[in-house]
């Protein structure tokens, strides 16, 4: 999809982003749900035990606990995706009510990185739903890089979901 605005400051051989609007490609967001065939307390549990993610998440590699204060902590994570690492500090809030862990990077290698895990009941066991809102912080490349972004931060939070499965339903 184009739109005029763009198409106008767009050279003719560099395709228009696929999701132009105004002239500006959208942030990219990603949403991956999957069941996990276990208590929704116990994939809580387990999410929020973020120092263990390197146990079974294999691009996943340190996670450290800054600091904890009640529900929220401040954490630095250090994790390499398609061979690139990436490092960030994020704050994290645990809703332990509404089964939902909010995070948000407050310094790291991208302009913009949030978005959190919500774990409902379901008649298998729990309904896991990480989402991910980032932002590169260059927007001259944004339309090249952010659907690339996309399917590997897509495939990237598959993969920790289906760890995530693996890793409940043996213990």
């Amino acid at each position: 999809m184009s739109c005029a605005s763009c198409a106008k400051r767009r050279p003719k051989w560099l395709p228009s982003p696929p999701n132009c609007k105004e002239g500006r490609a959208q942030m990219p967001y990603v949403e991956v749900t999957r069941i996990v065939k276990a208590d929704p307390a116990a994939v809580f549990a387990a999410l929020s035990d973020m120092e263990a993610f390197p146990r079974f998440m294999e691009n996943v590699n340190e996670v450290k606990v800054l600091r904890r204060e009640g529900n929220r902590t401040e954490s630095s994570w250090h994790v390499t995706l398609q061979g690139a690492p990436f490092r960030w500090v994020e704050s994290d809030e645990f809703l332990a009510d509404e089964r939902r862990i909010t995070y948000k990077q407050i310094s790291g290698d991208l302009k913009k990185f949030e978005g959190e895990w919500r774990i409902e009941a379901a008649p298998e066991g729990a309904s896991v739903t990480l989402t991910t809102d980032f932002e590169f912080g260059m927007p001259m490349i944004a339309g090249l890089l952010n659907p690339v972004a996309r399917l590997i931060l897509r495939r990237n939070a598959e993969q920790m979901l289906q760890a995530l499965s693996e890793d409940l339903s043996s213990s």
